[in-house]
């Protein structure tokens, strides 16, 4: 049986690998739910997380103040009770109420200055990753156990739309096994505790009894999440029935996942955008000269692409999706268009084109993220772009995509990159991250391969403008600069991604984030 909540694209039919029948899924003695992962996370303090990957492990302790909905139609109230918006002298206030009744998995409760702890640990640059997050916040006053307020210093929309960007997270805990303890064992309010974790293997959590909500909460003992990033290893552990739950099915089975007895699949947005960044910052490169990258944006055929690499299973998008703040119907994708691009190039100075590195993710973050990048290489060799490609593991790709230091950038040619949107989407934080000029120790731009000051100062002004109407005219701007100039990416498609679970062992509800469906919120052993 299929569920495929706000499904974008029909499932293509291949199935060329034969593994032996299932042998159904394995007895539980314990209630026990083992899922297979196809990337691994990088860690699991949510002031470090580096992508959207870590999230696999985080969703599953941590939790923040607000939460898109099942479906990902509306912000719900989470670990915030209520909150309201009030402004003094047009500085915003956001006055926030907390649950009474959260506890963090080692018994204490939840209170105001925990959440005052976490807001200190998120707006430091030496910690966070995040810091420009909070940057706009310039006090945060308790006014008792369970309420505080956050203090603005200018508006700033995207607070909201981040589901108030703040994660619950033990002041005395913290206090008590330090960073290092924390990062080893972390502690946090979400319907899964830490047990244990091994490095390539996966992480191990049991169910946290004391959990706050009763209407979405596991029934399980015990979750197992393991890391498989060869498909054939990932679809062999799920027919033999070593796990109950994978994610990634592979593009050419998922028809096939769609026929088994006893097993039901789920085809979900992912809520990452995918595009190919180009290094535009750096002197001397080729990629400085707009010329260039448009000729990258015409030298590959990207609805080929997804038709033939990733079996129809992605959207194309151009710099924002359709229902997302900031689209226009005046902005198109770029035309497949090779002698256009030949011509960009001879213009730009590279009659013979050039030689660059490539660098493409080869970790399943997405489905065939790996094949759709080499696909997009062979493409540029075709107009005179030599490609060397560079394969990286997540971890290894982060640590290139990721600005270090003014001068001490890593990404030098071309990379497979990829952003999430959320959901619902919006471009305002992205574009903060990939797009805004690198502001070393202030959070912008770092992993942005692009220094445009116009940009910079419309992302400065969407942030601050609160009418969703004149909002949407800057974003329309903005997208309009980007996709003149390519910068931020030469954009390519939206991602679906496939699950499948043993449904005569296990029941599953996806949540759109925290965990890019990944989180098992509501799961239960039958």
């Amino acid at each position: 049986m299929t569920r495929s909540p706000r499904l974008l694209g029909a499932a293509a039919v291949c199935a060329a690998v034969w593994f032996a029948p299932p042998v159904g899924p394995a007895l539980a003695q314990d209630r026990t739910i083992t899922a297979a992962l196809g990337a691994e996370p990088t860690n699991m303090d949510p002031v470090k997380y580096a992508q959207g990957v870590d999230m696999y492990y985080i969703a599953q302790m941590f939790e923040q103040l607000l939460r898109p909905s099942p479906d990902g139609s509306e912000r719900m109230p989470w670990l915030a009770e209520s909150y309201d918006v009030d402004e003094n002298d047009g500085r915003p206030i956001i006055t926030v109420r907390l649950r009474p009744d959260v506890t963090f998995h080692n018994g204490d409760p939840l209170t105001a200055e925990d959440m005052k702890f976490s807001w200190e640990r998120l707006r430091d640059p030496d910690q966070s990753h995040w810091s420009h997050l909070q940057a706009k916040i310039e006090s945060f006053e308790i006014r008792d156990e369970l309420t505080f307020e956050l203090h603005f210093s200018e508006p700033d929309v995207t607070y909201i739309i981040n589901n108030l960007e703040l994660w619950a997270m033990p002041k005395a805990y913290f206090e008590e096994v330090g960073a290092e303890g924390f990062a080893q064992k972390p502690v946090g309010t979400g319907p899964w505790k830490f047990v244990s974790r091994t490095p390539k293997e996966g992480a191990v959590f049991e169910a946290w009894d004391g959990y706050w909500n009763q209407d979405h909460r596991p029934d399980a003992d015990r979750l197992e999440l393991k890391i498989l990033p060869e498909d054939i290893s990932r679809v062999a552990a799920f027919r033999s029935g070593q796990v109950d739950w994978m994610d990634a099915v592979p593009l050419s089975m998922i028809e096939e996942f769609e026929q088994m007895e006893g097993v039901e699949t789920g085809t979900f947005p992912t809520g990452n955008n995918l595009f190919f960044d180009m290094a535009a910052n750096i002197e001397g490169s080729p990629f400085q000269d707009e010329r260039v990258r448009q000729a990258v944006a015409h030298g590959a055929d990207i609805d080929a692409i997804i038709e033939s690499v990733l079996f129809g299973q992605g959207e194309r998008y151009t710099e924002v999706s359709q229902n997302e703040p900031g689209w226009s119907e005046d902005l198109t994708p770029f035309d497949y268009d090779p002698a256009k691009a030949k011509r960009l190039l001879a213009e730009a100075g590279y009659p013979n084109g050039f030689e660059t590195n490539c660098y493409n993710l080869i970790s399943p973050r997405e489905p065939n993220v790996k094949e759709m990048g080499e696909a997009f290489f062979a493409y540029l060799s075709t107009i005179g772009i030599r490609c060397k490609q560079i394969g990286l593991e997540y971890s290894a790709w982060i640590q290139v995509v990721r600005r270090q230091g003014e001068g001490q950038e890593k990404m030098d040619g071309i990379v497979s990159m990829m952003y999430a949107h959320y959901m619902p989407p919006d471009p305002g934080f992205p574009w903060s991250g990939h797009l805004h000029s690198f502001q070393p120790g202030k959070g912008y731009g770092f992993h942005s391969h692009a220094n445009e000051p116009e940009i910079d100062e419309l992302l400065a002004r969407q942030r601050r403008e609160l009418d969703p109407a004149k909002r949407d005219e800057i974003l329309q701007e903005i997208a309009r600069i980007k996709h003149e100039k390519v910068l931020g990416g030469v954009t390519t498609y939206k991602p679906l991604v496939t699950m499948a679970w043993h449904s005569d062992r296990i029941d599953w509800t996806g949540w759109p984030h925290p965990g890019f469906w990944r989180t098992f919120q509501e799961v239960s052993v039958k």
